[in-house]
C-alpha cells in the first residue's frame, strides 16, 4: 500500500478544517477586547504547543532525535514564517473588517503558486498569471471599499490620507499575513514528505511560539492578568483553529501539493464573514463582496491543479 496514496477520509478532514479555521477571527475579535493582539498570537501557538507536548516527547520521541540538521533548519524557518503570519494577520483585525481581513490573507496560495517554481518546481503558468492578476483587481476593490464612498460617482480621499487610513493598515498587514503563509506552506510541503504530523507541527508550533513570546516581552508586553474569560478565548483559538484546523491542513501536506492544500482555504472568508455576521454585526459593503470573489476566483485559478495532479485520488 502507498503511504502516501491520500485516505478516503482526506476530503471530510479538509471540511472540518474549514469550519475550525473559520472561528479564529471570532475568537480573536473577542480576545481583542482585554489583550493586546502579539499576546494573543504568542499565546496561541504556546497553548497549542503545550498540548502537543506530552504526545510529542513520548510516542514521538525518537523520530524527533533523528530530525536531521537540515530538517530542524527548515522548521525552524517554516516556525519563524507562521509566527510572521499570526503577528500581522491577528494585528489586521484591530484595524479593519474581518470579511476583508480574512479575504486578503486568503491570498496565501497565489504566493504559493508564485514560489513554487523556485522551490517546489512546479511552472508558473499563464493560468496562475491571470489568477494573480484577477487577485490583485479583487484586493485593490476591497482597498478602496474601506475608503471611498458613492456619492454621485466612486469618491476617494487624497492618497496620503489614504494610506494613511486605518483600514488601509489592518489590510496591509492581512496581505503580510499572506506572503508570510506562503513561506509557511512551501516548507511545510517539503518537510511533510518524509516526517509525521505530530513531530513536524510540534517543532513548527513551538519555534513560532518561542519567537512570538520573545517578540511580547521585547515590545514590553505581559502575558498575565487579563480576564478568564480572555484565556478562555485563546484557548478555543489554540484549539480548534490551530490543532483542528491547522494541524489537518499540514497533515494533508503529505498527501497533496502545497497549491491544491491551499485552494481548501477558500472556504475560510466564507465562513468567517456569515459569523461576523451573525455574531459581530458586521455587514460586509457591496464593494468588499465583489472584491471578494474577484480575490476567490483569482485563487482559484491559480491554485488548480492539472488534471492527474492528485484530485483524482480524492
Amino acid at each position: 500500500m502507498d503511504e502516501h496514496r491520500p485516505p478516503v477520509t482526506l476530503p471530510l478532514a479538509l471540511l472540518i478544517a474549514i469550519l475550525s479555521v473559520s472561528t479564529a477571527s471570532i475568537f480573536i475579535r473577542y480576545a481583542q477586547q482585554d489583550a493586546p493582539s502579539l499576546v494573543i498570537a504568542a499565546l496561541r501557538l504556546t497553548f497549542a504547543s503545550l498540548a502537543l507536548a506530552p504526545l510529542a516527547l513520548t510516542r514521538f520521541r525518537a523520530e524527533l532525535r533523528a530530525l536531521s540538521r537540515r530538517d530542524l533548519l527548515l522548521g525552524t524557518f517554516s516556525g519563524l514564517f507562521l509566527a510572521a503570519h499570526f503577528a500581522t494577520w491577528i494585528t489586521s483585525l484591530e484595524y479593519t473588517s474581518v470579511a476583508s481581513s480574512v479575504v486578503l490573507v486568503s491570498t496565501g496560495p497565489l504566493w504559493v503558486a508564485l514560489l513554487s517554481p523556485l522551490f517546489l518546481k512546479e511552472p508558473l503558468t499563464k493560468t496562475v498569471l491571470s489568477g494573480m492578476g484577477l487577485a490583485l483587481i479583487g484586493g485593490t476593490v476591497i482597498g478602496l471599499s474601506d475608503a471611498c464612498r458613492f456619492d454621485q460617482g466612486l469618491v476617494c480621499p487624497p492618497l496620503s490620507d489614504f494610506v494613511q487610513g486605518r483600514a488601509f493598515l489592518g489590510n496591509f498587514l492581512a496581505l503580510a499575513g499572506a506572503w508570510a503563509v506562503a513561506g509557511y506552506l512551501v516548507l511545510g510541503r517539503s518537510l511533510r514528505t518524509r516526517m509525521s504530523l505530530v513531530p513536524y507541527i510540534f517543532v513548527v508550533y513551538g519555534m513560532a511560539a518561542i519567537v512570538l513570546l520573545l517578540v511580547t516581552l521585547a515590545a514590553g508586553q505581559t502575558l498575565f492578568g487579563f480576564p478568564p474569560v480572555t484565556y478562555l478565548w485563546i484557548v478555543l483559538l489554540a484549539l480548534l483553529p490551530q490543532l483542528i484546523g491547522h494541524s489537518t491542513y499540514n497533515w494533508a501536506l503529505r498527501y497533496l501539493p502545497a497549491a491544491l492544500v491551499s485552494i481548501t482555504t477558500l472556504g475560510e472568508p466564507v465562513g468567517s464573514a456569515a459569523l461576523a455576521y451573525f455574531l459581530l454585526r458586521e455587514t460586509p459593503t457591496a464593494l468588499t463582496l465583489f472584491g471578494g470573489v474577484l480575490i476567490l476566483a483569482g485563487i482559484y485559478v491559480s491554485a488548480r491543479p492539472k488534471s492527474g495532479d492528485g484530485i483524482k485520488s480524492l
